[in-house]
């Protein structure tokens, strides 16, 4: 039982470990494994990906998510998002959506942790923080994924657009937009160059 004890000395709360680094401070890892998730120091999130949780007054705290997704990416270059967020533009979106978006550079497909599904999603370029203008283009890049109506939904992103700080704007449609959103916000801000490249 020492070395189990040695280990669980080495665990720090609201940390993600994985297999491979516990195995350095272990002379059994498996049976070690097996004992820290049948006393709950340990939490299974996927294979070879273990939480240690934090403890309060009111049991485990939640899951902290950009832990997780910086252990499994072994990156702090990403940028967690929602279609939900597109709701707080006052574009008249109100749908409500179960997912957890993940920009990065690494890895692409839904990868579940505990009983989070997280919709990983590989790209070039992203904020690492998010924005207004951010979030108008990420929508319409995405509009083939919400459930709202298209046409009127574009129709007040296009009233958005003109609200906006311009440069910005043009900044993050350069930056971020994909064909269809380059070509749209080229139409709607009257600026063929966001689309044409001039």
């Amino acid at each position: 039982m020492k070395k189990l004890d040695e280990l669980k000395a080495k665990l720090q709360s609201g940390r993600v470990y994985q297999r491979k680094g516990l195995a350095r401070w272990s002379n059994a890892i498996d049976r070690h494994l097996k004992q820290l998730l049948e006393d709950g120091t340990l939490i299974k999130l996927s294979q070879g990906f273990y939480y240690c949780p934090k403890k309060t007054a009111f049991g485990d705290a939640p899951l902290d998510e950009k832990a997780v997704i910086r252990a499994f990416l072994n990156d702090d270059r990403f940028l967690i998002t929602s279609p939900n967020v597109y709701n707080g533009l006052g574009i008249g979106a109100t749908q409500l959506y179960n997912q957890t978006v993940v920009y990065n550079h690494k890895r692409h497909g839904q990868f579940t942790f505990g009983k989070r599904t997280f919709d990983f999603r590989k790209k070039a370029f992203f904020p690492l923080e998010l924005s207004r203008e951010f979030l108008l283009v990420d929508l319409v890049n995405n509009l083939d994924q919400l459930a709202e109506d298209r046409s009127a939904l574009l129709a007040e992103v296009a009233k958005k657009a003109a609200t906006f700080e311009r440069s910005a704007l043009v900044d993050a449609v350069r930056a971020f937009g994909g064909v269809a959103a380059k070509k749209f916000f080229a139409k709607s801000l009257e600026d063929d160059s966001l689309y044409y490249g001039n």
